[in-house]
């Protein structure tokens, strides 16, 4: 894997699991913290599962290194609790995930070339 020359993305490199979970379930749009923790649950069969004390602490450190930004648009409240904080993934939490799954495809590759991960067809 060719060297990320953006010092912004690198900085937050390797991610964390966890981490790295949470900005996947915002890939696809804006969750509240409970979606989050329930989208991770499901999307790994139940081999991942945070606490609300553990993803408010992701949350925190993302919210302060630019990675995710809340929200300013709710859903109707009528169709909501009015208490909740809605998340969204920003354009550098963006790029920090793709430059973690680079990285993760890369030492995938690296075990192929050994022998250590069979192609899947």
């Amino acid at each position: 894997m060719p060297k990320s020359r953006d010092r912004d993305v690198d900085v937050h490199l390797p991610l964390t699991p966890p981490m790295l979970h949470t900005l996947l379930a915002l890939a696809d749009g804006d969750k509240h913290g409970y979606a989050i923790i329930k989208e991770i649950e499901r999307r790994t069969d139940g081999s991942i599962r945070l606490s609300a004390g553990t993803l408010y602490a992701l949350v925190k450190r993302a919210l302060g290194t630019g990675l995710i930004a809340e929200c300013d648009e709710r859903p109707d409240p009528a169709l909501d609790d009015e208490r909740r904080r809605y998340y969204r993934l920003t354009p550098r939490g963006r790029r920090v995930a793709e430059a973690e799954i680079a990285r993760f495809e890369s030492i995938v590759a690296m075990a192929r070339a050994k022998k250590l991960r069979p192609r899947t067809s």
